[in-house]
């Protein structure tokens, strides 16, 4: 939409890599910068992270120059393509369709700050792979680049995990914040960034700072990847000036509105209709409406799908998608899946899952608590008939679960329980508490609970030494 920048060139076929001589063609030769031009022109262009955070690449770039000046050590250059995000699929597109941009960018980078070499990490099994070690042979470079599987999870999209994942360690966030810019790959001073960040460098070193910034609202310049699908018919990833109306991305990929549409992905916000029609792509305007940009998701709902059944299957999702490192993520996750499940079934209220969201409130070991809450609250907001609905009249009336993307999960296990037999022993929540919660009448909560790998061992027991043999293992259905 728009004038194209990072989709430059993109249209001339369709699925196909843009080869480094066209590459060069379209968008000319890299400068040399030195750290303080870098820095000033990505200060001038007020280049953000595009990976959900936001934070200003120029500040980011200084932490990693002072760092290294203190510690008289040489630096890293991380790219961050892992993309964990189910929804998200703009990373993946820049990887497959134009990969040099990234590598323009990051090697930009990596001159400047004297690295010797370049780390991108992608996902196992991603699309882009191919693609990726295509352009990277390609280019006569003196900067090596490495690139790194991680593992296809959610939760490997955070950064702390991908550094882990790189320094041969399990690639969870670590249990405390670190810094990359002061503890990165080997322990080195880190310039760590997502993707689609180190393409749009290459567009500002490319363009300069002032033609950059001719697109675009005055305050957040330049063009914005959207990653559109749930009931869009034609599902893309979209690029369009900052500034441009929600509404106008929607109608171009013929996704209709239905019940709300939810902007930055599964941390993210659900948007009602009326809101939809007021929201820009920006981080401001997302603001307006209550919203965050983040890295770009939107999922519209359509006319069929419960907006509550959608966010229930999002956080089972979520809660096995935890690093099973802190209670927040632990066992508040579980929690808060149970609560949401029990208000869709309308057996439980809001003030249930309200409580179940708070136990993360900022002391989790990463956001993944915290950005699950949000959009699990935002439910409720946007959808006060359809709370009153399941709570008081058994369900919306509507029901197409799947609208929201999830990936399959065939090898999953869930505990599974027998009402009729279960005669409430309680046992079966001294064995596996993670996962069993007693009512005040110490029966179970929920007749099923996902299992997490971690647990499966402590789920067998359960089911083994239950009195009444109310419980089994089945295999979770796939998402």
């Amino acid at each position: 939409m728009g004038t194209p920048r990072l989709t430059l060139g993109l249209d001339s076929g369709r699925g196909s890599r843009l080869d480094f001589l066209t590459h060069q063609a379209l968008h000319g030769d890299m400068p040399r910068l030195s750290v303080d031009d870098l820095m000033t022109m990505a200060g001038l262009a007020d280049l953000r992270g595009k990976g959900g955070a936001g934070f200003p690449f120029a500040r980011k770039l200084q932490a990693v120059v002072r760092s290294a000046q203190r510690r008289r050590s040489p630096v890293r250059v991380v790219v961050n393509a892992t993309e964990g995000e189910p929804a998200a699929a703009k990373d993946l597109m820049l990887l497959t369709r134009a990969p040099h941009l990234i590598l323009d960018g990051a090697e930009l980078t990596a001159r400047a700050l004297n690295a010797p070499e370049i780390t991108i990490g992608i996902a196992c099994g991603d699309a882009g792979e191919k693609s990726l070690l295509a352009a990277i042979d390609e280019r006569a470079s003196d900067i090596a680049v490495q690139v790194v599987r991680m593992p296809d999870r959610f939760i490997s999209g955070e950064g702390g995990a991908l550094v882990r994942g790189i320094n041969g360690q399990t690639p969870i966030p670590p249990g405390r914040k670190i810094r990359a810019s002061d503890r990165g790959v080997d322990g080195l001073p880190t310039m760590l960034s997502n993707a689609e960040t180190f393409a749009q460098l290459s567009l500002i070193a490319a363009l300069g700072a002032d033609q950059y910034s001719t697109i675009g609202v005055p305050s957040e310049p330049g063009t914005v990847l959207l990653s559109v699908s749930g009931s869009a018919k034609s599902p893309a990833v979209v690029e369009c000036p900052s500034g441009t109306p929600l509404s106008d991305v929607l109608v171009a990929c013929h996704a209709p509105v239905g019940r709300g549409v939810l902007v930055g992905g599964y941390h993210g916000t659900w948007l009602r209709p009326d809101a939809v029609e007021r929201a820009v792509v920006s981080r401001a305007g997302m603001e307006a409406v209550g919203a965050v940009l983040g890295a770009g998701v939107v999922v519209p709902l359509g006319g069929d799908a419960c907006p509550l059944e959608e966010t229930a299957l999002v956080l089972r999702y979520m809660a096995k998608e935890s690093a099973m490192q802190c209670g927040p993520c632990f066992r508040g996750l579980p929690e808060l899946a149970r609560a949401f499940d029990a208000l869709v079934e309308g057996e439980g209220d809001p003030e249930e899952v309200q409580r179940a969201a708070a136990v993360g409130n900022r002391r989790g070991a990463c956001a993944h608590p915290d950005g699950t809450a949000r959009m699990a609250l935002s439910a409720l907001e946007a959808f006060p008939d359809d709370v009153a609905a399941h709570r008081y009249d058994g369900g919306c009336g509507t029901s197409k679960p799947g609208v929201l993307p999830l990936p399959k999960d065939d090898s999953g296990l869930r505990l599974v329980l027998d009402w009729s037999r279960c005669d409430g022993h309680g046992l079966c929540a001294q064995l596996v508490p993670e996962l069993i919660q007693l009512d005040r009448n110490g029966f179970p909560e929920s007749p099923t609970m996902d299992v997490p790998e971690k647990l499966e061992e402590a789920a067998a027991k359960a089911v083994q030494m239950c009195p009444t043999l109310a419980l089994r293992l089945d295999s979770a259905p796939s998402g």
